[in-house]
């Protein structure tokens, strides 16, 4: 939903906004892995307690995933492999955050909330893999409010103040959401399509 409200205007913000990045010919696929380490390493702190500097290594590991396309773009160096690597190092970072947070919910000897974390972790995974799906054959498909950005951007919040549990239930009803709403939105653009292909 944010990068659908922001749109085009994304790239003139992020170069207002770090220009820095700019200065010198970064490796956009650099970035990205740059992106998946640092939250890796976002979900070694969750899983040993730390939550809130996790929260920051998530806030910092997002901003890699924000601007590697951007400069990307600037430098004219756009590629299909850096949108397949970008694409896949991101449902990496989407499990392994969420797989430290159940390994220090099980260390804390809650078992209800590693399976919460295992539902949105699994609701996360349907929601993106929907999508992917649905633009095989869909021209567009930007449908639903609880994307990645907002998955982030929740766990990195309710990790930071302290409220994780819900950060997740939050996660996971969103996800569930979303994930109906491609669903039902798909079934439906599917079958006009079938009976345009149809239709003599």
């Amino acid at each position: 939903m944010i990068k659908s409200a922001v749109g085009e205007e994304l790239d003139a913000w992020i170069h207002r906004l770090f220009p820095f990045v700019f200065w010198g010919r970064l490796n956009p696929n650099a970035l990205t892995v740059a992106g998946a380490a640092v939250s890796t390493g976002a979900a070694w702190a969750l899983a040993s307690g730390a939550l809130f500097a996790g929260a920051l290594l998530i806030l910092f590991g997002g901003f890699f995933d924000l601007v590697d396309g951007v400069v990307a773009r600037h430098h004219g160096i756009s590629s299909r492999f850096g949108a397949f690597l970008d694409s896949t190092l991101d449902r990496w970072v989407d499990a392994v955050l969420l797989v430290g947070l159940s390994v220090h919910f099980a260390r804390q000897g809650e078992p209800g909330h590693v399976a919460l974390a295992g539902a949105a972790l699994a609701l996360s995974f349907l929601v993106s893999y929907s999508k992917a799906r649905a633009e095989l054959v869909l021209e567009s498909f930007d449908v639903g409010w609880m994307e990645r950005g907002e998955r982030i951007g929740v766990l990195a919040l309710g990790c930071a103040l302290g409220f994780p549990v819900l950060a997740l239930w939050i996660i996971a009803a969103g996800s569930a959401v979303t994930a109906a709403q491609r669903i039902a939105t798909a079934q439906r653009e599917m079958a006009r399509l079938e009976e345009r292909e149809e239709s003599p």
